[in-house]
């Protein structure tokens, strides 16, 4: 396993110090050998985890620096990752019309370079910034288009972040019972991978889940959310039978 599969692995499954430890070593060694890519690959690895802790000033650096690295190497392929978190950062902290401008330069740079997964993952990420900006007919447009490119080209490892967006709309709509058997959706299609989500991502979920708790209750909300979480995803999304049927 490569370095990018092993320290990316190891950001999903949550182990943030593993990450930081991984990348600090990996940053040393690219420096001394004159490689760009495994520096740049471990700047935007402590990037993330920054981003996971909240510290978005330290994330912007990092993530700059990764940037800066990449332009003067003359890759573009490695300017793709720094500036998604650039762009991460502009939606955790809020400033969304940042945040789309920067996702919107993103799908283009990956369409350029020929990276289609990566294509469908900035138009998911896209999707949220319309919701908040509270456009949410475009956003369930931009959802429903990235579900049905998931499922049809087999993107199975992005399957979980559909379930992320489900409960998100949900709740953007007030259908809070819906918005918790989506969250209790994705906590199982998290769990049967091994992976949490990205930060961006757990503050989606983290919001509806709070939003349909206040809305439903603890106890209607742990009924919904138990019958989400019996379901599979292809289930759930109209793409297999429902769960007990």
């Amino acid at each position: 396993m490569s370095f990018e599969e092993s320290v990316r692995a190891t950001f999903r499954r949550g182990d943030s110090d593993g990450v930081l430890r991984m990348a600090r070593a990996e940053v040393e060694r690219a420096r001394s050998a004159g490689e760009p890519a495994g520096e740049v690959e471990g700047l935007y690895a402590m990037a993330r985890v920054a981003i996971r802790g909240d510290d978005l000033r330290r994330a912007e650096e990092l993530a700059t620096a990764a940037l800066e690295v990449a332009v003067r190497a003359g890759d573009r392929r490695l300017e793709e990752r720094p500036r998604h978190v650039l762009a991460a950062v502009a939606r955790v902290s809020g400033d969304y019309p940042r945040a789309r401008d920067l996702y919107l330069a993103n799908i283009a740079l990956n369409e350029a370079l020929g990276q289609p997964e990566l294509v469908n993952s900035e138009y998911h990420n896209l999707a949220f910034t319309e919701l908040h900006l509270g456009n949410i007919d475009r956003a369930r447009e931009l959802f429903e288009a990235g579900r049905e490119r998931v499922f049809r080209e087999g993107y199975d490892s992005f399957v979980p972040y559909l379930c992320v967006a489900a409960a998100a709309l949900a709740s953007a709509e007030g259908d809070r019972a819906f918005a918790a058997r989506m969250i209790g959706l994705t906590d199982s299609a998290y769990a049967a991978i091994g992976q949490v989500p990205d930060p961006d991502d757990a503050l989606e979920l983290s919001a509806a889940r709070a939003g349909a708790v206040d809305a439903l209750g603890e106890e209607a909300f742990a009924r919904e959310y138990a019958f989400g979480a019996a379901q599979k995803p292809a289930e759930a999304f109209g793409i297999g039978p429902v769960a007990g049927e």
